[in-house]
């Protein structure tokens, strides 16, 4: 019965924020302050899977300073917990395919997300140039998943190197976000998921590094996170055992 309960919840909910934050986006179509604000609302549904979130991010300033987010991406449950972590006039990089999502695809393209098409190289490298140069002539920010797909359970796995040569390349920091296990954590029939945990760290600064030192950028990076990773899992373990 619980399962039933949210999956009514979490399919009209969806449907109303995809029609309606489409509609919206009309009248300011590829803006990117949208991407925030769509985010957190998929955030909500958080409280409808059962999960407490805890949320270690920066204060809200007026000030923004371009940067590219990355974040580790564990399976489709990232929608509703580390999306909260989105900031402000920040927009994500995913695969062309999710335009073929019904009522999603739509709202991820008129929001000012940018889509990358991933069985083309030569195209997916263009790409990560296009995001230098939207970074550096409209001052936005990038949020991107350097493991290039989904861990499910396996572990931080190896970064790819475009979201670091666009660093590079556009002279802005990398700001690492991360977040605690979600991968068989959550079960639709059980009321009390647990804890996630979504920390954001300190910018790593991209100056120093040269294109020739892209790979030992995206190891110090992944090396950073893993550890967080491990810090938080074994932070929410033992809030968990508190809490039974």
């Amino acid at each position: 019965m619980l399962v039933l309960i949210r999956a009514i919840i979490v399919i009209i909910y969806t449907i109303l924020v995809c029609v309606g934050g489409c509609i919206y986006c009309l009248f300011s179509p590829r803006n990117p302050k949208h991407v925030m604000t769509f985010s957190h609302m998929f955030g909500r549904l958080s409280k409808v899977f059962g999960i407490k979130m805890i949320e270690r991010l920066p204060a809200k300033s007026k000030k923004h300073t371009p940067s590219i987010y990355i974040a580790n991406h564990q399976n489709n449950y990232d929608m509703v917990t580390i999306s909260n972590g989105v900031q402000p006039n920040t927009v994500t990089v995913g695969k062309k395919s999710l335009l073929m999502i019904p009522f999603f695809g739509f709202l991820y393209w008129i929001t000012g997300n940018i889509l990358i098409d991933r069985t083309n190289r030569s195209k997916a490298h263009n790409t990560i140039s296009q995001v230098a140069d939207q970074i550096k002539k409209h001052q936005i920010s990038v949020w991107m998943f350097p493991e290039g797909t989904r861990s499910r359970g396996r572990g931080l796995l190896p970064f790819k190197t475009g979201a670091f040569h666009a660093a590079i390349a556009a002279g802005v920091p990398i700001v690492p976000v991360c977040a605690s296990n979600i991968h068989d954590k959550i079960k639709l029939n059980r009321w009390n998921n647990g804890y996630v945990i979504v920390e954001m760290l300190e910018p790593i600064d991209t100056s120093k590094y040269t294109r020739e030192q892209v790979r030992e950028l995206a190891e110090y990076c992944h090396r950073l996170m893993d550890e967080k990773i491990k810090e938080l899992n074994k932070e929410v373990e033992e809030m968990e055992k508190e809490n039974k």
